[in-house]
């Protein structure tokens, strides 16, 4: 069946045009293809070390929790505590927060990890 000259020429303009200017479509969804499945690779990685029973390799997780709780306590709660009663006390000493630019991501991250955690408690997939 033959094309009539304007689908032809149409078809020629879009043939010309893809290959001047490729579909990035196709290339952005292999990417996150890619992306993918090496978060699902890390997932696994981290389900295997989570439930390890030695606390040298399943604990690390929990310790950098009470880590970043710490430092949060520190901040809001022990810092202001510490600083009003050195003003009582009379004492000059120059206390400084911890860094929440270096903590943020450190707990966000964590926070995500809890997310997903308490996402298998509630379907009820989580370790025991």
């Amino acid at each position: 069946m033959a094309l009539d000259p304007l689908t032809a020429g149409i078809s020629l303009v879009e043939t010309a045009i893809s290959r001047i200017w490729p579909d990035k479509s196709a290339a952005e969804q292999m990417q996150i293809a890619a992306a993918v499945q090496a978060v699902q690779a890390q997932m696994d990685v981290n389900k295997v070390e989570a439930a390890h029973p030695s606390v040298f390799v399943s604990g690390w997780r929990p310790a950098i929790g009470w880590i970043c709780g710490a430092a949060f306590a520190w901040n809001w709660v022990g810092l202001p505590i510490a600083k009003m009663g050195l003003a009582i006390a009379g004492i000059s000493l120059e206390l400084s927060p911890a860094s929440m630019a270096e903590m943020m991501p450190v707990l966000l991250g964590m926070l995500g990890l809890s997310g997903l955690r308490s996402f298998e408690k509630s379907h009820g997939v989580a370790a025991k």
